[in-house]
């Protein structure tokens, strides 16, 4: 499986961005996809994750302002953000498995199985 992520880009406070993430496989074989995203001496961390048959999981700093979908007729998977702050600066990844994944380990990294190289986004004032 290969994911390749795009949309990235230079933006101010308050604009908005589109992720998108193509994969090689249809999605719909895919049980969970999500976006990591890692800043400047920080550690990965988990943006919005989307299981099958479930709801969107968010992290706390995103809720209410990112979106996470999927278009299985396109294999994509995509990240709306709005509002953007200087602090969502990062790379941003996606990431997939084709197993099921509980809800308390979609922030695992390692129940993923395929990764996409990363697309960067920055925030300024």
């Amino acid at each position: 499986v290969q994911l390749v992520e795009s949309g990235g880009g230079l933006v101010t406070a308050g604009e908005s961005l589109r992720l998108s993430c193509t994969s090689s496989v249809p999605i719909s074989n895919l049980n969970a996809m999500a976006w990591f995203r890692q800043a400047p001496g920080r550690e990965r961390e988990l943006v919005a994750a989307s299981r099958a048959w479930f709801d969107g999981v968010y992290g706390d700093s995103v809720k209410g302002r990112f979106t996470i979908s999927r278009d299985n007729a396109r294999n994509t998977l995509y990240l709306q953000m709005n509002l953007l702050q200087p602090e969502d600066t990062a790379d941003y990844y996606c990431a997939a498995s084709s197993e099921r994944i509980g809800e308390k380990s979609v922030g695992t990294q390692i129940a993923y199985a395929w990764w996409g190289q990363g697309t960067h986004v920055t925030v300024t004032n």
